[in-house]
């Protein structure tokens, strides 16, 4: 994580999933988008957002095919953590549609949402 205790779009996120419980990605079926970290090298992304209406808005040109997908919280740290952190995938939180944005180690991202009390 960066220098900064919590990223101010990084707090946003989680006091968004905390109050909705609900994570949102982009799936085609069992294809999710992952792509080339930013600010890591030889690091994948996986694009996160905290609303349907933040992911459907990458949804167009190559992730047309893709659609808005929630994941609730409790699956997030059930399923997805574990495997998140094992292929050393980080999270991109609330991107923009040039793919910019916070990234955030997805166990950072679980302790920060735990210490939420969700």
């Amino acid at each position: 994580m960066s220098e900064n205790p919590i990223q101010p779009q990084v707090r946003a996120f989680i006091d968004a999933v905390t109050e909705s419980g609900q994570i949102w990605a982009l799936s085609a079926g069992d294809d999710w988008v992952v792509v080339d970290s930013a600010e890591f090298a030889d690091t994948d992304a996986l694009p996160l957002f905290s609303t349907q209406a933040g992911a459907q808005a990458l949804c167009q040109e190559e992730w047309a095919e893709y659609e808005p997908a929630a994941i609730p919280v409790a699956e997030f740290f059930d399923k997805w953590l574990e495997s998140l952190s094992e292929d050393e995938v980080m999270i991109g939180i609330d991107w923009n549609a040039d793919l910019e944005g916070a990234e955030i180690d997805p166990f950072d991202l679980a302790k920060l949402m735990a210490d939420k009390e969700i």
